[in-house]
């Protein structure tokens, strides 16, 4: 599709997405990640088709809250490894390019303009925490946990949980959950304040619903003013970081170690 000449919001189904459903019933947009195969792991093109969805909702007036979720038993896994392993390693430009529609993606869901809630329908690990991370508020089923495992797999988790867990459960659980790798239980999580609510499964749109109806009442231009005032530390944290970030963990795409663990997580699973 051609580059538009406005910002002018489309219909849905002219966007031609394929990684992600995208729906838009005024006052609420819905970004669900689409690819249940594999977890609704992020491959490049599922990057750029969130950053596309969130560019669109926020050229649409008649939007007033976007709703990020995924299909399927898991919320978003994070990176799928397996297009690493095919396009990435050994190959430190490539994955420059890759971390570029990655940190796009993030970039346009946090100036969006608009509240955000992150519907976590079931596990969220890694990249895909840090997608819920950047939404302004956060609901997960109960049965779900959040997990990041990159020191496991050859990766950090540089893409905001370095950035931004500190600011949300302070500095000692930052490092337990980024260094020790283990599953934080949906109760725990909202404990800690790394989302607001932990519900049962059969609340889940109930308590979206209510925060969709409350936010729209807001002003929209007082609302968006705040959620930039809001965003300034996860900002800051983010701008003097990602840039470094994206260049280290391209030339680590070099690394016996980042290598070998990659493959082997993926031998492993294929086993």
């Amino acid at each position: 599709m051609a580059e538009p000449t406005h910002a002018t919001p489309r219909d849905p189904s002219e966007l031609g997405f394929e990684a992600i459903m995208y729906e838009k019933e005024p006052p609420r947009a819905t970004i669900r990640l689409n690819r249940p195969d594999v977890l609704n792991a992020f491959d490049f093109r599922m990057l750029r088709e969130i950053a596309r969805a969130c560019e669109d909702a926020s050229w649409d007036d008649e939007i007033r809250v976007v709703v990020v979720t995924g299909s399927g038993r898991a919320f978003c896994v994070g990176a799928d490894l397996a297009s690493w392993g095919e396009d990435l390693l050994g190959q430190p430009d490539e994955y420059w390019k890759w971390f570029g529609a990655f940190k796009d993606m993030h970039d346009r869901l946090r100036e969006v303009g608009k509240p955000t809630i992150a519907r976590i329908n079931g596990i969220a690990v890694g990249g895909g925490n840090e997608l819920q991370m950047a939404c302004d508020l956060a609901v997960i089923v109960d049965d779900a946990y959040i997990r990041h495992v990159g020191l496991e797999h050859g990766s950090v988790p540089a893409g905001g949980a370095t950035q931004w867990l500190q600011l949300m459960v302070g500095d000692r659980r930052a490092r337990e959950i980024v260094m020790l790798c283990e599953e934080i239980p949906a109760a725990q999580a909202a404990e800690w304040g790394l989302v607001n609510r932990a519900v049962p499964s059969a609340e889940l749109d109930a308590l979206v619903d209510a925060w969709v109806e409350n936010l729209a009442r807001k002003l929209p231009q007082a609302t968006r003013y705040a959620k930039t005032q809001l965003n300034i530390w996860r900002d800051l944290a983010w701008h003097q970081t990602v840039g470094h970030a994206r260049d280290w963990l391209a030339l680590s795409m070099l690394s016996g170690e980042t290598q070998d663990a990659v493959r082997g997580f993926l031998s492993r699973r294929k086993g």
